[in-house]
């Protein structure tokens, strides 16, 4: 074997066997660490998807928690149907019906505007006159050819208010109702009406096979297929815009050293205006995408303001928020603060609390679910107002968070100054070691050795004897003895 190759596989066996020790010392704490890590986020991730769908579980159990009001404007037999046909579907997966007299709403007007300020989720109301109306369309004449059957029963719902409810569980169940009201009709009132009937009238036939029809008064007409993920996505997005600036921010400032060298003022200064200014132009942005896609949506110009300001103050909040939290909360738990913080809030508004347990309320509280009843609001023209208690929240929110940014701030600047000065004195200390080595081993270049001195004699006397070999040639020379002692005195 060549001694090249020998040398080589004893230097490899000496890195493996190192390598092997390394390791060794290292393999409980590496296992532990990411054992822990593999149960902690196995725990995380079964909590927040237990809690998300835990709020959609047999949601359609609870239907009948979406109150809808009916008032009976006509008092004859079309009202005795729609009264008939509720209680045939009535079910805890059927929106609950409240009904009503004339004498506490007298006009549809009131109706209409029951469910514009929130109050119920739809209205449901008969026509004042239906049941003439139809009794003498069925005589046949004129009266039978006008005969309209949408004018017999109407429902009033807000089709922005939670688009996937309101579309569902809210406008399909009425249409439902009204349907089955039209087979209690021909039930209760059948026979009579077949009495009375113009067979010979085409007209008066017709208004007899379809006697009820069902005609809606929409709050707010939303035909843009996006109004189905508002409740989601941009939620989150708002959220998640804030966490990754802040992340960005928190980590060109550490690495540039201002939190340590710069003035705790001047970074609070930075930080305001960093701020005001990324969430300002973050929910134009976000204001922006939602007028981009609203395609044939009514909505004046106003609206687009509006909801800018909502999701500035939205942003604003979140990022204070995160602010907050990456101060006090160690870099590597704050995942599961950040996806906490997400699922939570969008939980709050994925469906509304009538839907959820009611444990899920305590969601009240959170700046995304407030936000979004203040856009239900704007896009619908002012329609369930609840702005007396969501900015509120809102800005509750704001002046909590505001100072303990502040705070945060401050603490933040304190512990970067501090491991500054400590890496400072570190500097130093490792400086004084390399002089002081330094000047030692200068003293000892200085210092002659044992063996220097004993070389410099040996070699004083190698030159002794070479000039004495210049003039003592080794061949024998008459009188030697004497000449050396002459030459050497």
């Amino acid at each position: 074997m060549i001694a090249g190759d020998r040398t080589s596989k004893a230097s490899s066996n000496a890195g493996t066997y190192m390598d092997s020790d390394f390791w060794r010392g290292r393999k409980k704490q590496f296992g532990a660490a990411v054992t822990a890590s593999f149960v902690l986020l196995q725990l995380l991730f079964l909590t927040v998807i237990c809690y998300l769908f835990g709020s959609v579980f047999r949601q359609s159990t609870r239907l009948h928690n979406l109150k809808v009001l009916s008032v009976d404007f006509d008092g004859g037999i079309i009202g005795q149907s729609l009264q008939a046909a509720y209680r045939s579907v009535e079910a805890p997966s059927f929106p609950g019906l409240v009904t009503k007299t004339t004498e506490d709403y007298e006009d549809v007007s009131e109706v209409v505007e029951a469910v514009r300020r929130g109050d119920y989720w739809a209205a449901v109301y008969t026509h004042a006159g239906a049941s003439e109306r139809l009794a003498t369309a069925l005589q046949g004449g004129s009266a039978a050819t006008s005969y309209n059957a949408t004018d017999a029963i109407t429902y009033v719902w807000n089709e922005i208010r939670y688009a996937t409810i309101a579309s569902g569980s809210i406008k399909g169940n009425l249409e439902t109702l009204i349907a089955v009201s039209r087979v209690a009709y021909t039930r209760i009132n059948g026979t009579a009406a077949l009495s009375t009937l113009n067979q010979s009238d085409p007209a008066a036939v017709a208004a007899y096979l379809n006697p009820i029809q069902a005609s809606d008064i929409n709050i707010k007409h939303s035909p843009q297929s996006t109004k189905i993920i508002y409740n989601t996505i941009p939620m989150v997005m708002g959220i998640i815009m804030q966490f990754f600036f802040l992340m960005a921010v928190n980590g060109v400032a550490s690495s540039l050293q201002l939190y340590s060298h710069i003035p705790f003022f001047q970074n609070l200064i930075v930080r305001v205006c960093l701020s005001f200014a990324y969430t300002f132009f973050g929910s134009l942005c976000q204001s922006a995408y939602f007028w981009a896609f609203k395609e044939n949506w009514d909505q004046p110009a106003s609206v687009f303001f509006l909801v800018w300001m909502a999701l500035w103050l939205y942003q604003h909040v979140q990022f204070l928020v995160f602010d907050v939290a990456t101060t006090f909360i160690p870099m590597a738990f704050t995942s599961f603060f950040v996806l906490s913080w997400v699922i939570a809030n969008v939980t709050s508004t994925i469906a509304p609390f009538e839907l959820c347990p009611g444990f899920y309320r305590w969601a009240y509280a959170l700046p995304a679910h407030e936000t979004f009843a203040t856009l239900i609001t704007i896009w619908s023209g002012g329609a369930v107002n609840r702005l007396y208690h969501s900015l509120t929240i809102m800005f509750a929110w704001a002046v909590v968070f505001a100072p303990a940014a502040f705070f945060a701030l401050k603490y933040r600047c304190k512990k970067a100054a501090e491991a500054a000065a400590e890496e400072e004195q570190a500097k130093r200390e490792r400086e004084e070691d390399l002089k002081k080595e330094g000047r030692e081993l200068e003293k000892k270049a200085r210092r002659p050795s044992h063996r220097s001195r004993a070389n410099s004699t040996l070699d004083g006397t190698a030159a002794l004897e070479r000039k004495e070999s210049e003039y003592f040639p080794s061949a024998t020379i008459p009188f030697e003895g004497t000449l050396k002692r002459v030459f050497s005195a």
